[in-house]
């Protein structure tokens, strides 16, 4: 029996190992070719000391308090050369991938649809043996190389690997680089490249209400974290709020109703900020956020969307005296 470890690093890089029953962290990463800083492997200097975000762990008794503080343990740091899993864990590690001598993983696949979900969003899926191996965290993102040129693109997920398969949501930018191949030159069967996961977006383990807060094709990473939580259910509330410009940006409504239908305690709203809208709810998503959601602090909210949306959301909060218990943000811009 072995658990899966995401080892999350400061450059943003996640590598995800395996960790047999009784092995500890350090020990796993070690034999899978990671070197996760360490010094005495005897719990009495902290060279290994990390951050667990997620899963079940045992530390022993055998580490010091010059390592380890008790305080600290309670916060959630672990000391690798001690921490054995006792389920899947997530774990922040100081220090960058090219400390640790890994890097990004590498994979290829191909095309297996490209559908153009509005004038302003392409939903692309792709597919590939090589991708039966791939790991990451809802939220997270890779590199897409552009086929044809040595350019790459981010991109989140937007649904989690089945089957070898993973999609993404991507604006359809007028001239730019990804968008004019995929509107105007992919096909079923290219080839593609994709290099990570990446990133610190992810979703963390639920122990508060959630706020989701989405701008345009800021929605992907949602719609992967909400495919998860539909697997292993919530306890608590989950409430979505998506923005777009126009009414034709709006996409994947109906994906929304059927997370709505799936998840008990999940709920959503979309606005649209052209004063032009047909559509009912109109305005920014600040115009859309209600007290219950803030729920007096004790909220972690996740805010994906383009510059300008996550800092007006940003000095919204702010505005309303209210300090979340967590704030995750991504912000992301077109590429020409």
């Amino acid at each position: 029996m072995s658990h899966k470890i995401a080892l999350n690093f400061e450059d943003g890089v996640t590598r995800f190992i395996d960790a047999n029953l009784g092995e500890t962290v350090a020990d796993a990463a070690y034999r899978q070719g990671i070197n996760i800083p360490l010094d005495c492997r005897d719990g009495a200097c902290g060279a290994c000391k990390c951050f667990a975000e997620a899963g079940q762990y045992d530390l022993g008794e055998e580490y010091v308090e010059d390592a380890l503080s008790e305080e600290e343990a309670e916060q959630g740091y672990v000391l690798t050369c001690q921490m054995r899993a006792e389920s899947d864990c997530v774990v922040r590690v100081p220090a960058s991938s090219d400390l640790c001598k890994t890097q990004q993983a590498s994979y290829e696949a191909a095309i297996s649809a490209v559908r153009q979900l509005s004038d302003s969003t392409i939903a692309l899926s792709i597919k590939g043996e090589a991708l039966s191996k791939l790991a990451f965290l809802p939220g997270q993102y890779v590199n897409l190389k552009v086929p044809g040129s040595e350019q790459s693109r981010a991109y989140s997920f937007s649904s989690l690997p089945k089957d070898g398969e993973v999609s993404f949501l991507i604006r359809n930018v007028p001239g730019g680089l990804m968008s004019s191949f995929l509107t105007g030159l992919a096909k079923a069967g290219d080839s593609m490249t994709l290099a990570g996961p990446l990133g610190s977006f992810y979703l963390r383990e639920i122990k508060r209400p959630l706020l989701l807060l989405a701008g345009g094709t800021g929605l992907a990473p949602f719609t992967a974290m909400l495919e998860k939580i539909a697997e292993q259910d919530s306890a608590h509330p989950l409430h979505l709020i998506y923005g777009v410009t126009h009414d034709h940006d709006l996409v994947e409504l109906d994906r929304l109703e059927a997370f709505a239908a799936r998840i008990p305690n999940f709920t959503y709203s979309a606005c649209v900020a052209s004063p032009d809208s047909g559509y009912p709810h109109k305005g920014y998503v600040t115009q859309h956020i209600a007290p219950k959601h803030l729920n007096d602090g004790d909220v972690d909210v996740y805010l994906c969307g383009p510059p300008p949306m996550v800092e007006a959301v940003s000095g919204y909060i702010r505005e309303q005296g209210i300090a979340p218990a967590n704030f995750y943000y991504e912000k992301f811009a077109a590429s020409a």
